[in-house]
């Protein structure tokens, strides 16, 4: 009997759950989705799961060759610079075909007013002169650049609360998953007087609603660009990257999924 294909998704975003979840009716497929292990209750996704790092692109090379992995997909966060490079300098020393999936970067509209930066160091230096109270957008890893700002008030949203304290001198935390919609979020803003809001250019539509907000209020936003990615194939959605696996594994392609 043919050994099935061993796919490797590097996830932990709703692009690599709805892939896993697509590429799962696959009987000739084995797939492992791997978590950076960030959050404590991270959703659940089909297949096996692996949580934490390889240890830099020798260690996941490593891993390649000993689970035998013939595919990779990385459906990374577009701002894990670091992990999509180990991918692919690692894919490469392992021989193993790799396709990144990335969702489209959002597109500044016409009654928007973006201030493009290039890095949150960028953000935190313009932000005095935007106003006094800021919704601080930017996920848990990105808070520290904006911890000399103490005449400035953040308002700061995370999926969970964090073990530490959060290093700004002034501010509120509040808790929720994604999505959140438009009016919802004119009402937070609205609600705690913000003056301008700090994001990532993150693409899709779960966290758009803030953008929306932001521009029916008038509110600056503050938009940290996204790093460059590394040279390879790219797709921009789960439909193309199951395309490039069902391919490559000589699968027919996945059924459609089934709707109540």
């Amino acid at each position: 009997m043919t050994p099935n294909t061993q796919l490797l998704i590097l996830g932990g975003t709703g692009e690599a759950a709805a892939l896993a979840h697509r590429l799962s009716r696959i009987e000739t497929l084995d797939v492992v989705t791997s978590l950076a292990g960030r959050t404590r209750a991270p959703v659940a996704v089909p297949g096996k799961t692996r949580s934490g790092g390889f240890g830099g692109a020798e260690g996941l090379a490593q891993y390649l060759s000993e689970k035998s992995v013939d595919l990779v997909v990385d459906a990374t966060h577009p701002y894990a610079a670091r992990i999509s490079e180990n991918a692919a300098t690692a894919c490469t020393a392992a021989r193993v075909p790799r396709l990144m999936l990335s969702r489209p970067a959002w597109q500044e509209k016409t009654k928007d007013r973006w201030v493009r930066v290039p890095d949150a160091q960028s953000a935190a230096r313009v932000l005095p002169d935007m106003g006094r109270r800021v919704f601080l957008s930017t996920g848990r890893q990105d808070l520290t650049p904006f911890a000399g700002l103490p005449g400035l008030w953040f308002l700061v949203r995370l999926v969970e609360a964090p073990q530490e304290p959060l290093p700004l001198a002034n501010g509120e935390l509040v808790l929720g998953r994604g999505p959140f919609a438009a009016e919802d979020e004119e009402a937070l803003l609205r609600e705690y007087g913000i003056d301008a809001v700090v994001s990532k250019k993150r693409g899709g539509q779960a966290p758009y609603g803030k953008i929306l907000a932001a521009r029916q209020l008038g509110l600056p936003v503050v938009m940290i660009d996204r790093p460059p990615v590394p040279n390879g194939e790219i797709v921009y959605s789960v439909d193309e990257a199951a395309a490039w696996v069902e391919v490559r594994c000589k699968a027919k392609p996945a059924p459609p999924a089934l709707h109540a």
